[in-house]
Protein backbone atom coordinates (compact mmCIF):
# COMPACT_ATOMS: atom_id res chain seq x y z
CA UNK A 1 0.00 0.00 0.00
CA UNK A 2 1.42 3.55 -0.81
CA UNK A 3 1.63 6.33 1.65
CA UNK A 4 -1.45 8.41 1.46
CA UNK A 5 -1.45 12.05 0.87
CA UNK A 6 -1.04 13.47 4.60
CA UNK A 7 -0.98 16.99 4.24
CA UNK A 8 -4.28 17.43 2.66
CA UNK A 9 -6.70 20.43 2.88
CA UNK A 10 -8.86 20.64 6.33
CA UNK A 11 -11.71 22.25 7.58
CA UNK A 12 -11.22 25.59 9.55
CA UNK A 13 -12.33 24.05 12.79
CA UNK A 14 -9.77 20.94 12.00
CA UNK A 15 -6.61 23.22 11.21
CA UNK A 16 -3.28 22.44 12.40
CA UNK A 17 -1.95 24.85 15.07
CA UNK A 18 1.61 24.57 16.72
CA UNK A 19 1.33 24.64 20.42
CA UNK A 20 4.39 26.80 21.29
CA UNK A 21 4.04 25.72 25.17
CA UNK A 22 4.00 22.24 24.63
CA UNK A 23 7.03 20.76 26.54
CA UNK A 24 10.36 18.88 24.20
CA UNK A 25 13.82 18.38 24.67
CA UNK A 26 16.85 20.66 25.03
CA UNK A 27 18.81 19.20 22.42
CA UNK A 28 17.71 22.00 19.90
CA UNK A 29 18.89 24.79 22.36
CA UNK A 30 22.26 22.57 22.87
CA UNK A 31 22.25 22.96 19.04
CA UNK A 32 22.12 26.54 19.23
CA UNK A 33 23.94 27.69 21.93
CA UNK A 34 27.19 25.51 20.37
CA UNK A 35 26.47 27.21 17.32
CA UNK A 36 26.69 30.46 19.21
CA UNK A 37 29.46 29.46 21.02
CA UNK A 38 31.80 28.88 18.27
CA UNK A 39 31.08 32.05 17.18
CA UNK A 40 32.54 33.86 20.23
CA UNK A 41 28.79 34.17 21.95
CA UNK A 42 28.64 32.82 25.64
CA UNK A 43 25.77 30.93 25.87
CA UNK A 44 24.45 33.15 28.77
CA UNK A 45 23.69 35.99 25.97
CA UNK A 46 22.48 33.15 23.47
CA UNK A 47 20.08 32.05 26.76
CA UNK A 48 19.13 35.51 27.78
CA UNK A 49 15.02 36.14 28.37
CA UNK A 50 14.52 32.39 27.79
CA UNK A 51 14.15 32.05 31.52
CA UNK A 52 16.73 29.21 31.26
CA UNK A 53 19.82 28.43 33.60
CA UNK A 54 22.99 28.30 31.77
CA UNK A 55 23.57 24.44 32.47
CA UNK A 56 20.50 24.32 29.75
CA UNK A 57 22.71 24.97 27.04
CA UNK A 58 25.14 21.59 28.02
CA UNK A 59 22.26 19.24 28.66
CA UNK A 60 20.53 17.36 25.93
CA UNK A 61 17.33 15.42 27.00
CA UNK A 62 15.90 18.22 30.31
CA UNK A 63 12.75 19.54 28.53
CA UNK A 64 12.17 23.19 27.93
CA UNK A 65 9.06 24.64 26.33
CA UNK A 66 9.21 25.65 22.00
CA UNK A 67 8.51 29.16 23.31
CA UNK A 68 11.51 28.93 25.30
CA UNK A 69 13.68 27.69 22.40
CA UNK A 70 12.50 30.20 20.00
CA UNK A 71 13.75 33.14 22.18
CA UNK A 72 17.44 31.19 22.18
CA UNK A 73 17.04 30.90 18.35
CA UNK A 74 16.46 34.74 17.92
CA UNK A 75 19.12 35.18 20.32
CA UNK A 76 21.48 33.67 18.01
CA UNK A 77 19.95 35.63 14.80
CA UNK A 78 20.37 38.65 16.35
CA UNK A 79 24.29 38.35 16.14
CA UNK A 80 24.55 36.06 13.42
CA UNK A 81 21.46 36.09 11.20
CA UNK A 82 23.67 37.27 8.27
CA UNK A 83 25.41 33.96 8.24
CA UNK A 84 24.06 32.12 5.01
CA UNK A 85 23.08 29.00 5.73
CA UNK A 86 23.02 29.06 9.76
CA UNK A 87 19.83 27.20 9.91
CA UNK A 88 21.67 24.39 7.79
CA UNK A 89 24.19 24.43 10.03
CA UNK A 90 22.01 23.42 13.43
CA UNK A 91 19.84 20.89 11.09
CA UNK A 92 23.17 18.71 10.05
CA UNK A 93 24.13 18.78 14.15
CA UNK A 94 20.68 16.49 14.66
CA UNK A 95 21.52 13.19 14.82
CA UNK A 96 19.34 10.34 16.28
CA UNK A 97 21.50 10.10 19.32
CA UNK A 98 19.69 13.55 20.21
CA UNK A 99 15.95 12.76 19.51
CA UNK A 100 15.97 9.75 22.28
CA UNK A 101 13.26 7.17 21.75
CA UNK A 102 11.75 9.32 18.65
CA UNK A 103 15.13 8.69 17.07
CA UNK A 104 15.80 4.64 18.01
CA UNK A 105 12.10 4.25 16.64
CA UNK A 106 12.96 5.63 13.65
CA UNK A 107 16.37 3.70 13.42
CA UNK A 108 14.46 0.10 14.33
CA UNK A 109 11.78 0.75 11.30
CA UNK A 110 11.58 -2.06 9.00
CA UNK A 111 11.69 0.10 6.20
CA UNK A 112 12.03 3.61 4.99
CA UNK A 113 8.42 3.99 4.83
CA UNK A 114 7.47 2.57 8.48
CA UNK A 115 10.20 5.53 9.39
CA UNK A 116 8.61 8.45 7.96
CA UNK A 117 4.99 7.31 9.50
CA UNK A 118 7.06 7.24 13.12
CA UNK A 119 8.52 10.15 12.35
CA UNK A 120 5.34 12.09 11.59
CA UNK A 121 3.12 10.36 14.05
CA UNK A 122 5.12 11.46 16.90
CA UNK A 123 7.27 14.69 15.62
CA UNK A 124 6.13 16.88 18.18
CA UNK A 125 8.52 15.18 19.70
CA UNK A 126 11.09 16.56 17.18
CA UNK A 127 12.68 19.40 16.39
CA UNK A 128 10.15 20.97 13.34
CA UNK A 129 8.16 24.30 14.69
CA UNK A 130 5.92 23.66 11.86
CA UNK A 131 4.04 20.62 10.20
CA UNK A 132 5.24 18.31 8.44
CA UNK A 133 3.76 16.18 6.34
CA UNK A 134 4.37 13.66 3.19
CA UNK A 135 2.89 12.36 -0.30
CA UNK A 136 4.50 9.72 -2.49
CA UNK A 137 3.50 10.84 -6.40
CA UNK A 138 4.56 9.57 -9.35
CA UNK A 139 7.03 7.69 -8.54
CA UNK A 140 8.06 10.46 -5.79
CA UNK A 141 8.37 10.49 -2.18
CA UNK A 142 7.81 14.40 -1.16
CA UNK A 143 8.30 15.32 2.04
CA UNK A 144 6.56 19.03 3.06
CA UNK A 145 7.05 21.77 5.58
CA UNK A 146 4.57 23.99 6.26
CA UNK A 147 6.12 27.05 7.78
CA UNK A 148 3.07 29.26 7.83
CA UNK A 149 2.85 28.72 11.65
CA UNK A 150 5.97 29.96 12.17
CA UNK A 151 6.84 33.50 12.98
CA UNK A 152 8.54 35.15 9.61
CA UNK A 153 11.56 36.40 11.45
CA UNK A 154 12.81 33.14 12.38
CA UNK A 155 10.92 31.25 9.40
CA UNK A 156 14.22 30.95 7.32
CA UNK A 157 16.32 28.83 9.92
CA UNK A 158 13.41 26.71 11.16
CA UNK A 159 12.72 25.38 7.34
CA UNK A 160 16.25 25.17 6.80
CA UNK A 161 17.05 23.37 10.36
CA UNK A 162 14.05 20.90 9.50
CA UNK A 163 15.11 19.83 5.66
CA UNK A 164 18.49 19.59 6.31
CA UNK A 165 17.77 17.48 9.62
CA UNK A 166 15.70 15.13 7.62
CA UNK A 167 18.86 14.66 5.13
CA UNK A 168 20.93 13.77 7.92
CA UNK A 169 18.40 11.28 9.31
CA UNK A 170 18.30 10.11 6.04
CA UNK A 171 21.41 9.09 5.68
CA UNK A 172 21.63 7.76 9.19
CA UNK A 173 19.00 5.26 8.25
CA UNK A 174 20.91 4.45 5.32
CA UNK A 175 24.39 3.94 5.53
CA UNK A 176 24.56 5.28 1.87
CA UNK A 177 21.60 8.07 2.54
CA UNK A 178 19.12 8.70 0.15
CA UNK A 179 19.54 10.69 -2.81
CA UNK A 180 17.70 13.94 -3.31
CA UNK A 181 15.94 14.51 -6.54
CA UNK A 182 15.24 18.82 -5.45
CA UNK A 183 14.70 20.11 -2.66
CA UNK A 184 12.73 23.75 -2.25
CA UNK A 185 12.37 26.56 -0.15
CA UNK A 186 9.85 29.41 0.40
CA UNK A 187 12.36 32.33 1.33
CA UNK A 188 14.56 34.04 -0.99
CA UNK A 189 18.20 32.53 -2.10
CA UNK A 190 21.35 33.71 0.12
CA UNK A 191 24.20 35.42 -1.54
CA UNK A 192 26.12 32.22 -1.17
CA UNK A 193 24.39 28.73 -1.58
CA UNK A 194 27.93 26.54 -1.84
CA UNK A 195 26.57 25.11 1.51
CA UNK A 196 23.31 24.08 0.48
CA UNK A 197 24.90 22.12 -2.41
CA UNK A 198 26.83 20.10 -0.07
CA UNK A 199 24.02 19.20 2.80
CA UNK A 200 21.88 18.66 -0.61
CA UNK A 201 23.47 17.02 -3.07
CA UNK A 202 21.51 19.29 -5.71
CA UNK A 203 21.16 23.01 -5.99
CA UNK A 204 18.06 23.92 -4.05
CA UNK A 205 15.24 26.31 -5.75
CA UNK A 206 14.32 29.40 -3.41
CA UNK A 207 10.95 31.60 -3.31
CA UNK A 208 9.13 28.13 -4.26
CA UNK A 209 5.92 27.69 -3.77
CA UNK A 210 6.08 25.62 -0.59
CA UNK A 211 8.95 23.84 1.30
CA UNK A 212 9.83 20.20 -0.22
CA UNK A 213 12.13 17.76 -0.68
CA UNK A 214 11.73 15.23 -3.18
CA UNK A 215 13.51 11.57 -3.91
CA UNK A 216 13.26 8.83 -5.83
CA UNK A 217 10.15 6.87 -3.95
CA UNK A 218 11.68 3.53 -4.58
CA UNK A 219 13.73 3.64 -1.60
CA UNK A 220 10.69 3.75 0.60
CA UNK A 221 10.21 -0.15 0.55
CA UNK A 222 13.93 -0.73 0.97
CA UNK A 223 14.72 -2.83 4.00
CA UNK A 224 16.90 -0.80 6.73
CA UNK A 225 20.13 -2.31 7.85
CA UNK A 226 18.99 -1.71 11.48
CA UNK A 227 15.34 -2.96 11.36
CA UNK A 228 14.13 -4.39 15.02
CA UNK A 229 10.44 -4.62 15.70
CA UNK A 230 11.02 -5.27 19.37
CA UNK A 231 12.88 -2.09 19.94
CA UNK A 232 10.96 -0.21 17.33
CA UNK A 233 7.44 -0.83 18.95
CA UNK A 234 8.95 -0.49 22.27
CA UNK A 235 9.86 2.81 21.77
CA UNK A 236 7.15 3.93 20.09
CA UNK A 237 5.00 3.46 23.23
CA UNK A 238 8.00 5.29 24.87
CA UNK A 239 7.12 8.22 22.35
CA UNK A 240 3.63 8.07 23.40
CA UNK A 241 3.82 8.10 26.61
CA UNK A 242 6.08 11.06 26.16
CA UNK A 243 3.60 12.66 24.64
CA UNK A 244 0.86 12.09 26.75
CA UNK A 245 2.64 13.38 29.74
CA UNK A 246 3.72 16.92 27.69
CA UNK A 247 -0.09 17.49 27.03
CA UNK A 248 -1.09 17.25 30.56
CA UNK A 249 -2.79 20.32 31.01
CA UNK A 250 -3.13 22.88 34.11
CA UNK A 251 -5.47 26.30 34.54
CA UNK A 252 -8.14 26.89 32.51
CA UNK A 253 -7.09 24.86 29.66
CA UNK A 254 -6.75 21.64 32.00
CA UNK A 255 -10.39 22.62 33.12
CA UNK A 256 -11.57 23.22 29.52
CA UNK A 257 -10.21 19.65 28.93
CA UNK A 258 -11.67 17.77 31.43
CA UNK A 259 -14.89 19.14 30.74
CA UNK A 260 -14.47 17.88 26.68
CA UNK A 261 -14.11 14.39 28.40
CA UNK A 262 -16.29 14.23 30.82
CA UNK A 263 -19.24 13.18 29.04
CA UNK A 264 -18.40 9.95 26.60
CA UNK A 265 -21.27 10.95 24.73
CA UNK A 266 -21.06 13.84 23.67
CA UNK A 267 -18.26 16.56 23.22
CA UNK A 268 -19.61 20.43 23.64
CA UNK A 269 -18.90 23.20 22.06
CA UNK A 270 -16.89 26.61 22.86
CA UNK A 271 -20.60 28.35 24.45
CA UNK A 272 -21.33 25.52 26.33
CA UNK A 273 -18.08 25.21 28.11
CA UNK A 274 -17.80 28.80 28.59
CA UNK A 275 -21.02 28.69 30.69
CA UNK A 276 -19.32 25.58 32.85
CA UNK A 277 -17.03 27.96 33.61
CA UNK A 278 -19.31 30.67 33.84
CA UNK A 279 -17.20 32.87 31.78
CA UNK A 280 -18.17 34.59 28.18
CA UNK A 281 -16.90 32.40 25.30
CA UNK A 282 -14.73 35.64 24.75
CA UNK A 283 -13.08 35.67 27.87
CA UNK A 284 -12.20 32.04 27.78
CA UNK A 285 -10.86 32.10 24.29
CA UNK A 286 -8.77 34.92 26.24
CA UNK A 287 -7.77 33.11 28.73
CA UNK A 288 -6.89 30.22 26.89
CA UNK A 289 -4.72 32.19 24.93
CA UNK A 290 -2.88 33.49 27.65
CA UNK A 291 -2.10 30.42 28.27
CA UNK A 292 -0.34 29.45 25.12
CA UNK A 293 -3.63 27.17 23.62
CA UNK A 294 -6.70 27.52 22.28
CA UNK A 295 -10.09 25.99 22.62
CA UNK A 296 -9.72 24.84 19.08
CA UNK A 297 -6.55 23.15 19.70
CA UNK A 298 -7.83 21.83 23.06
CA UNK A 299 -10.77 19.65 21.11
CA UNK A 300 -8.26 18.49 18.48
CA UNK A 301 -6.38 16.93 21.45
CA UNK A 302 -9.56 15.30 22.53
CA UNK A 303 -10.59 14.30 19.50
CA UNK A 304 -7.46 12.69 19.03
CA UNK A 305 -7.04 10.58 22.31
CA UNK A 306 -10.68 9.85 21.88
CA UNK A 307 -10.32 8.18 18.09
CA UNK A 308 -7.27 5.95 19.23
CA UNK A 309 -9.36 4.60 22.44
CA UNK A 310 -12.44 3.98 20.07
CA UNK A 311 -10.51 3.01 17.30
CA UNK A 312 -8.22 0.20 19.69
CA UNK A 313 -11.05 -1.02 22.06
CA UNK A 314 -14.30 -0.61 19.92
CA UNK A 315 -15.76 -2.31 16.82
CA UNK A 316 -17.15 0.78 16.10
CA UNK A 317 -16.98 1.96 11.67
CA UNK A 318 -15.57 5.07 11.05
CA UNK A 319 -18.68 7.09 10.15
CA UNK A 320 -19.19 5.75 13.91
CA UNK A 321 -15.96 7.46 15.30
CA UNK A 322 -16.47 10.56 13.04
CA UNK A 323 -20.19 11.15 14.50
CA UNK A 324 -18.70 10.83 18.23
CA UNK A 325 -16.20 12.64 17.81
CA UNK A 326 -18.71 15.76 16.35
CA UNK A 327 -17.72 15.51 12.53
CA UNK A 328 -20.17 16.39 10.07
CA UNK A 329 -19.12 13.71 7.56
CA UNK A 330 -16.22 11.05 7.65
CA UNK A 331 -14.13 12.86 5.12
CA UNK A 332 -13.22 15.26 7.82
CA UNK A 333 -12.23 13.32 10.01
CA UNK A 334 -10.36 11.03 8.00
CA UNK A 335 -8.26 13.97 6.90
CA UNK A 336 -7.74 14.90 11.04
CA UNK A 337 -6.73 11.27 11.68
CA UNK A 338 -3.96 11.27 9.00
CA UNK A 339 -2.83 14.45 10.32
CA UNK A 340 -2.73 12.98 13.50
CA UNK A 341 -1.12 9.67 12.71
CA UNK A 342 0.05 9.64 9.58
CA UNK A 343 -2.13 7.44 8.20
CA UNK A 344 -6.10 6.44 7.43
CA UNK A 345 -8.23 5.22 10.03
CA UNK A 346 -8.97 1.76 8.81
CA UNK A 347 -4.74 1.71 8.46
CA UNK A 348 -4.13 2.47 11.62
CA UNK A 349 -6.43 -0.22 13.10
CA UNK A 350 -5.13 -2.76 10.96
CA UNK A 351 -1.71 -2.18 12.09
CA UNK A 352 -3.00 -2.29 15.60
CA UNK A 353 -4.53 -5.92 15.14
CA UNK A 354 -1.96 -7.32 13.35
CA UNK A 355 0.14 -10.54 15.46
CA UNK A 356 3.64 -9.20 17.07
CA UNK A 357 6.41 -9.97 15.01
CA UNK A 358 9.44 -12.37 17.23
Amino acid sequence: MGLRNWSGVVEEDNAYMFEWDLVRTTSGVHVVTRLAEERGMPAGECLAGSGLPVGAAREQYSEVTARQELTVIRNLLARFGDQAGLGLEAGVRHHFSLHGPWGVALLASRTLRDAVQVALRYVELAFAFGELSFEETQGEGRLRFDDREVPEDVRAFLTERVMAGVQIIGRELYSVGVPVLRVDFRHGAPVDIARYRTVFGVEPTFDAPGNELVFDASHLDAVLPQANEWARSTCEQMCRDLLARRRTRSGVAGSVRDLLVRNPGVLPDQSAIAAELYVSPRTLSRRLNEEGTSFRALLDEVRQALSEELLDRTDMTTEQVAARLGYAEAASFIRAFRRWQGCPPQEYRARGRMPALV
